[in-house]
């Protein structure tokens, strides 16, 4: 008779391959965000993946049946195989996504890139006006660096998304945002809101803005869709502290997308190595297929099983696939809960609790820095 251990993994549905590979290269860093998603915990660059074992996940990602590969971080550049890495994917037919500061590269290096096969650059911005960007990001003349870079992308003949990272501190300025993304010539402008994990959650209080920012940001967001249709797509990124409903967060957890962190930790979304307790597996000692399909942890929250009330007899649960974990366990403490951005959660209240202290005066922002370990535990403890 076949173990219930192994009669349950033959009866499991095997899962459609991810359609990306999200390779955070290194959490080194120029700029010190203070809304970063990398874990508080920064990762030494001696912890990191070496080129062989890379290049690895790069040919086992093709073989599993991943179409892109974003390269991330940190800041990506920062690694002196970047170049090798580029053309690994492209000769494996992976697409593949640089996403970066901007505030290092230059035009040969860019062009080098895209000699190798890069097929995409996505470059981030802290605001539209550069003394506010340089504090946000902490790096003096970090704006005017991203401003040159655009520029160099585009003659190296690569399409341009740029992003922006929006929070209480900088949406007076959205539509200067889009006026600069439009005159960047990026084919796709990101609006992202700050997804408080992270940095960004010990600065949840300095960054969230009011439900009146958030509509009126919203509101010039889809009035731009209309006026750039046809030139921009926009993609517009909400926080869930004003929601009634969760999103799916990554398109459901273990569903679209593997993560793989500096140190080769695989993680079913970008925010999961912020959850305590949970020990994910490793590319340096176990494959990536075999992680996809068949880790505990991976299947743990993947399709609509595990879900608890009222999550398991919700029309939308396999829309929101039950919201994001790692803000389940951020804020009740229990991943397994419905995610407290849902007005059905038994939790829902903890989001109108986070928003009243938003609404006091605004603390100083604690910068993503390794040194900045200290003065984080001051500042929450």
């Amino acid at each position: 008779m076949m173990p219930s251990s192994l009669a349950a993994t033959a009866l499991r549905p095997v899962p459609e391959p991810p359609l990306a590979l999200l390779a955070e290269l290194t959490h080194r860093c120029p700029l010190a965000c203070p809304y970063c998603a990398n874990p508080l915990e920064l990762e030494r660059a001696s912890a990191e993946l070496d080129t062989a074992d890379w290049l690895r996940v790069l040919d086992e990602a093709a073989a599993l049946g991943v179409l892109q590969v974003h390269f991330s971080g940190g800041e990506p550049c920062a690694r002196r195989d970047l170049l090798e890495l580029v053309k690994r994917a492209a000769d494996r037919g992976l697409y593949s996504n640089l996403i970066t500061s901007g505030v290092t590269l230059n035009q040969a290096e860019i062009d080098r890139l895209a000699a190798a096969g890069l097929d995409h650059v996505q470059l981030s911005f802290q605001d539209a006006e550069a003394g506010s960007a340089d504090r946000l990001g902490g790096f003096r003349g970090g704006h005017a660096r991203k401003l040159a870079l655009a520029t160099m992308v585009h003659a190296a003949g690569l399409p341009l998304t740029v992003n922006f990272v929006v929070h209480r501190q900088n949406l007076e300025r959205l539509p200067a945002m889009l006026v600069l993304g439009e005159t960047l010539g990026a084919s796709r402008i990101e609006i992202a809101h700050v997804q408080y994990y992270g940095w960004g959650l010990v600065n949840r209080a300095a960054l969230m803005p009011s439900l009146a920012q958030l509509e009126a940001a919203t509101a010039i967001v889809e009035q731009a869709r209309v006026t750039l249709h046809g030139r921009v797509t926009i993609d517009y990124v909400v926080p869930d502290y004003h929601a009634t409903r969760p999103k799916a967060c990554m398109g459901g957890w273990a569903r679209r997308i593997i993560n793989i962190t500096p140190a080769g930790l695989a993680l079913p979304c970008h925010a999961a190595e912020t959850l305590p307790g949970f020990t994910f597996p490793s590319v340096r000692s176990q494959d990536l297929a075999g992680i996809w399909r068949d880790d505990p942890l991976f299947t743990k929250f993947r399709g609509t099983d595990w879900m608890p009330e009222p999550c398991q007899s919700c029309e939308r649960r396999e829309i929101d696939w039950g919201g994001c974990r790692c803000q389940a366990l951020a804020l009740t403490g229990d991943a397994a809960n419905t995610d407290p951005a849902c007005a059905l959660s038994p939790h829902h209240a903890v989001m109108a609790d986070a928003v009243a202290l938003a609404t006091g005066p605004t603390p100083d922002l604690v910068y993503r820095r390794i040194s900045g370990i200290a003065a984080l535990t001051s500042a929450v403890g």
